[in-house]
């Protein structure tokens, strides 16, 4: 039976408690790490977060998997809290489900990504638009 992105979007976000920009925000200061999987076009025409992790899409679960030889440092555990952040907030969903697969059950999102993180007036640096 096929399924639509809507179907499999719905099923992601039923596994994720995600997180509003001011509350992520507040998460990021407190130590999760705040991973941003747009690609290098999409940040620099947007601007991006400071001290956010780049990590683009196609590599994530490789760099944040501890098990992976291809991991980053920063991939200490599976108990790692990990936030992604996109330009809106749906690939960013699909990423942290799948991180869930990978045993990174504090994995999430925010909702809206970074064009919900700008409008809440949070901390960016740079786009086309600054």
């Amino acid at each position: 039976m096929a399924r639509t992105i809507d179907d499999i979007l719905g099923e992601a976000r039923g596994r994720l408690v995600r997180l509003e920009p001011g509350q992520a925000h507040a998460e990021t200061r407190d130590g999760a790490l705040l991973v941003d999987i747009r690609p290098a076009a999409q940040r620099a025409a947007e601007g991006e977060v400071p001290g956010a992790l780049i990590v683009e899409r196609n590599v994530l679960e490789w760099r944040l998997d501890p098990a992976s030889g291809a991991r980053l440092p920063e991939a200490t555990g599976h108990d790692l809290r990990v936030i992604v952040l996109c330009s809106e907030g749906y690939t960013s969903s699909l990423a942290a489900a799948s991180l869930h697969d990978l045993g990174l059950s504090r994995a999430t999102d925010v909702v809206g990504g970074f064009q919900a993180w700008r409008a809440a007036g949070l901390p960016t640096t740079g786009g086309a638009g600054a």
